[in-house]
């Protein structure tokens, strides 16, 4: 019985390897060589040997097959050889099973060191590799080194021929692949669920990674909203305009706003006044920087860091003056919008007790649908107005007068007041089906 035991405990042993052998191959397999590298370069030998070993996989893997087709050998020799006979043995002694006994004690030996295989040698083995890879990784991979070195002709050989059949076979190896922004949105919503990144982190990335798909029109103040200056006004509509618009930045034009000249800051202006003379735009607005409206937000970065500055008027294909972009709308359109005091006091789209809306008129088509359930302007409609004012001027077919209603999509339309030709405030009737 002892020699029993020994051997049982002999071949426990042979699975417990087997187990290190499977660990260690997907624990190296696994890990992430940033951060190994990372640790490498700060001084880590057990992280610098794990490199290694996960940037030569053919090698690594070699090894690992040479150790558990030992083990395996092993192990199927003392449990079909040695543990079925001595099994059999007392199996003999039961009249009914006699016959039986030695196929009976083989077949058992077997469904019992297959089981254990699987669990001791693999399953569980693997899963304590996944749970920490580069850890693992690092605690196995010298061991693994010496073994490979120790095994050097076996290893060789083994690696040269996989090499050979790999190119027989019609396959190249393969750089190692770089990563993709899909991978990286997936870490970030993976980090998001396991609490290592917040919402906003998560939000900023996936912004950052649009940026160089997302064309400047996107982000610029269209035209309409833009507050321009006439080089021939005078000090008091300047000023008047300032601190009506609440602006930084402002364009100025020579008779038409095509003809962009400069751009005027009201640091300039409130410099000159403290020195005690009146506004002047011609001597203190900078020249223009045109961006296309072609040109995508990360190419307008580069720009503006090229030209010094953080403001560009935005043209179309015919040089047309559009809108007007700044680095802000750049940082808004990564991180989200940030709302004027005004506009936060004073909403856009406010729904009233009686179930209709009251609309400033400059309200973006986008911010509208938001803020009115139910509806829809309608695919490409987008290109054709840029506010819900240009909207309901092209549904009347002409600037309308205070009073005037429209039905459209199901809404009354109202007209509550005019600035001047523009529509300034709306009241959005849903009407009620029969």
């Amino acid at each position: 019985m002892g020699s029993v035991g020994l051997e049982i405990t002999l071949l426990f042993v042979l699975l417990l390897a087997n187990g290190v052998f499977a660990m260690a191959e997907i624990a190296v397999v696994s890990a992430r060589k940033a951060r190994l590298r990372r640790l490498a370069e700060q001084g880590s030998r057990s992280a610098r040997a794990a490199l290694e070993l996960a940037e030569s996989p053919n090698r690594f893997l070699s090894t690992v097959q040479v150790g558990i087709t030992l083990v395996g050998i092993f192990a199927g020799a003392f449990g079909g050889a040695t543990l079925s006979a001595k099994l059999a043995v007392p199996l003999k002694q039961i009249e009914f099973l006699a016959p039986y006994a030695d196929k009976i004690a083989f077949a058992l030996v077997v469904a019992v060191i297959t089981y254990f295989s699987l669990v001791l040698g693999e399953l569980v083995p693997k899963r304590i590799g996944l749970s920490n890879p580069e850890g693992i990784a690092m605690k196995v991979a010298i061991p693994m080194t010496w073994l490979s070195s120790a095994a050097h002709p076996l290893v060789t050989f083994l690696s040269t021929s996989t090499d050979g059949l790999f190119r027989l076979l019609g396959f190249k190896p393969e750089k190692e692949t770089a990563v993709s922004e899909e991978e990286v949105r997936v870490l970030m919503q993976d980090g998001v669920r396991a609490g290592a990144f917040n919402k906003v982190e998560s939000h900023i990335v996936h912004s950052a990674l649009e940026l160089d798909q997302l064309p400047v029109r996107e982000i610029m103040t269209p035209r309409p909203k833009v507050i321009w200056l006439n080089q021939e006004d005078p000090h008091d509509l300047i000023w008047h305009k300032i601190v009506v618009s609440s602006h930084s930045h402002f364009p100025v034009y020579h008779q038409t706003r095509d003809q962009t000249v400069g751009i005027v800051s009201v640091k300039a202006i409130y410099a000159n006044l403290a020195a005690g003379g009146t506004v002047n735009l011609r001597d203190l607005m900078v020249s223009p920087l045109v961006v296309p409206e072609t040109q995508t937000v990360l190419q307008l970065v580069e720009t503006f860091k090229q030209a010094g500055k953080h403001i560009g008027m935005v043209s179309d294909e015919y040089g047309n003056i559009v809108g007007l972009v700044t680095l802000n709308d750049v940082m808004e359109a990564i991180v989200g919008e940030f709302p004027t005091q005004g506009e936060r006091a004073k909403p856009a789209a406010r729904k009233r007790d009686d179930g209709t809306w009251l609309v400033d008129g400059m309200i973006d088509p986008e911010a509208f649908e938001r803020a009115v359930p139910g509806f829809k302007f309608g695919d490409g409609a987008y290109t054709e107005f840029q506010t819900l004012a240009g909207y309901l001027v092209k549904q009347f077919g002409r600037i309308p007068a205070e009073g005037e209603s429209i039905i459209a999509q199901g809404f009354q339309f109202e007209v509550l007041d005019m600035d001047t030709h523009r529509i300034d405030k709306i009241l959005v009737l849903p009407i009620r089906k029969e």
